[in-house]
């Protein structure tokens, strides 16, 4: 039988029925999704993407730019990553979370937006902690709305610190990078401190407590200003050319205490080439920092 049905006649014959049978599917198929009727699949659907877009509004990229809903492979990886820089897989999946509703909470309240991918911001927040830097000092060398700063108190404090943030930035209305030409920021809301300090606010005494100085991490009055302690963490984010990440790289070395954490930014990211340059020729010198891996865009070194 199954070879008389695979047959050139037989297939010429049943052909017609064949044709009859798909028209019918069709036809079924598109009354079912939009000829109005009531219950129709059509209307289902659109009634379902009405009540989904005012979820997506807390995840998107509406408003500042970027969108912070990761792909399961991206969240994966970080997890990853983040396991493998720590040696703590545990600690790793329970950070990554927290750090991922932390983000969408205080980018929901505060004053602009925290700089970068989500993964990224996340894996920063979720590392420092777990990398257990021997003070709680911290230096954030470019932080544009100083929200990145309140979320790592928090952080911090979960996990039983006493974080004592130092924020050192232009906050020269937008986002400074030499090299390129940067229009307003998509959040709509200029750089400046009183955002800053609006955000930190929502850290509670610890981000209130935030020593923040409006200028350049170059300039020497800034370094002299800012040199009274050594950092357990020391966070580069600042300028992104290889010179500019090369200068903090060098004062890092000056400041970090024994032991801290010091993290770099967009490392190996493609747009910023210059980080991974000066990082290279940083780690070709006689530095105490020691390269203990990467999680998303973010490279981490112990001082020694």
């Amino acid at each position: 039988m199954r070879a008389l049905l695979t047959t050139k006649t037989a297939r010429r014959t049943l052909r017609p029925i064949a044709d009859l049978i798909d028209q019918r599917i069709q036809r079924q198929i598109r009354r079912s999704l939009g000829d109005g009727s009531a219950g129709g699949l059509g209307h289902e659907l659109t009634a379902l993407r009405n009540r989904q877009r005012p979820l997506e509004l807390l995840l998107d990229g509406t408003g500042r730019g970027v969108s912070r809903l990761p792909a399961q492979v991206h969240l994966t990886r970080a997890v990853d990553e983040l396991a493998l820089v720590t040696g703590d897989k545990a600690g790793a999946e329970r950070n990554i979370a927290q750090a991922f509703r932390l983000l969408i909470a205080l980018e929901a309240l505060g004053v602009g937006r925290i700089a970068g991918g989500t993964m990224n911001i996340c894996g920063k927040l979720s590392a420092v902690p777990l990398l257990d830097p021997p003070n709680d000092e911290i230096l954030e060398i470019g932080t544009l709305y100083g929200m990145f700063g309140a979320a790592l108190i928090r952080m911090m404090e979960r996990s039983g610190r006493d974080p004592r943030l130092t924020i050192v930035d232009p906050l020269a209305g937008l986002q400074l990078q030499p090299g390129t030409t940067e229009g307003a920021d998509p959040t709509g809301t200029p750089v400046r401190g009183a955002a800053v300090r609006t955000n930190l606010a929502l850290a509670g005494a610890a981000g209130a407590a935030t020593r923040v100085h409006q200028g350049f991490s170059e300039d020497p009055e800034v370094r002299a200003q800012l040199s009274d302690r050594s950092y357990g963490v020391i966070i580069v984010d600042g300028d992104h050319s290889a010179p500019g990440v090369g200068a903090d790289l060098e004062w890092a070395e000056q400041i970090v205490a024994p032991g801290g954490v010091v993290v770099l930014d967009d490392f190996g990211h493609p747009k910023w080439p210059g980080i991974k340059e000066a990082f290279e020729k940083h780690m070709a010198t006689n530095t105490r920092l020691t390269f203990l891996g990467q999680v998303a865009n973010s490279g981490y070194l112990r001082a020694s």
